[in-house]
């Protein structure tokens, strides 16, 4: 059977003193994205796009330091507790060489976006649940790009398969494999669909796009680990992955959350300020 040969040249341009790579560009694009979109909404809501600005700042240290911890606690931890520089620093020390913060963990830069929205929202006075509404529909586009970049990476491959559409990941091995990038890539998508309908349509307090967020998101997470190789030697064997078992909390919250603000919103909570 003919299957995808996947060999991708994961740099795009090589200046000599700096790579640019797919998985970088992909990744600033989903923040891009998020921006733009978001811009829409503090207009609509008469916020000043300074706000945005000091937001996004506030989201792009939350999501890498975030997913960064999150990797080297669950992911990694018997390398990174013997090596606790690396955990903060973009280099490998024996040999040292310059490598970036390799290992990201999406629960940990959810969780991390989470606190620092809490955070910015006490200080700008802007209402939590208003703003993590919109930040999860962005949120669901910003995941698709990511997961494009790790397939131009050949990370987080998925197991072997004789499905017609298996990917050959020539970095990895010669064994056809489930895409499990761009199935998540997929299902991100689809959700950000969803709830950009939700969004425009729905009239739930605020708080319930977020619940149907972590719902979402993470039951397709959970069901897509199926036909992911593990990311880490420890979880063989195991019934649940780490990924599956991070999961959990995360659906079980949004279906929570779900159900309380399950109601119609009043007028006044159309307002994004506390203020």
């Amino acid at each position: 059977m003919a299957y995808i040969t996947w060999a991708p040249d994961k740099e795009i341009i090589d200046l000599g003193f700096y790579a640019l790579r797919w998985y970088s560009l992909l990744f600033a694009l989903g923040f891009v994205l998020s921006f733009y979109l978001l811009r829409k909404q503090f207009k609509k809501a008469e916020l000043d796009e300074s706000y945005l600005e000091k937001l996004t700042m506030y989201l792009v240290l939350a999501t890498v330091i975030g997913a960064r911890l999150a990797h080297c606690l669950f992911y990694d931890f018997d390398y990174y507790s013997q090596h606790i520089l690396e955990i903060f620093l973009p280099v490998k020390f024996d040999p040292f060489r310059f490598v970036g913060f390799q290992g990201l963990a999406s629960h940990g830069g959810i969780l991390g976006v989470f606190i620092a929205t809490v955070l910015f929202c006490r200080k700008y006075k802007v209402k939590p649940l208003w703003l993590l509404d919109r930040l999860s529909v962005v949120g669901a586009l910003a995941g698709c790009c990511i997961r494009l970049g790790n397939l131009m990476n050949s990370e987080i491959v998925g197991s072997p398969s004789d499905v017609p559409w298996a990917f050959i990941f020539k970095e990895v091995d010669n064994v056809p494999r489930h895409p499990g990038q761009l199935y998540e890539a997929l299902a991100y998508l689809s959700i950000f669909a969803i709830l950009s309908i939700v969004l425009k349509k729905s009239n739930r307090h605020n708080g319930f796009i977020f619940g149907l967020f972590f719902t979402l998101l993470f039951i397709a997470r959970f069901l897509i680990e199926f036909v992911k190789a593990d990311q880490s030697a420890f979880e063989a064997g195991w019934l649940f992955n780490m990924g599956q078992l991070l999961s959990i909390p995360f659906i079980i919250f949004g279906i929570v959350m779900m159900y309380l603000k399950r109601g119609k919103r009043d007028p006044e909570e159309n307002a994004a300020k506390t203020e």
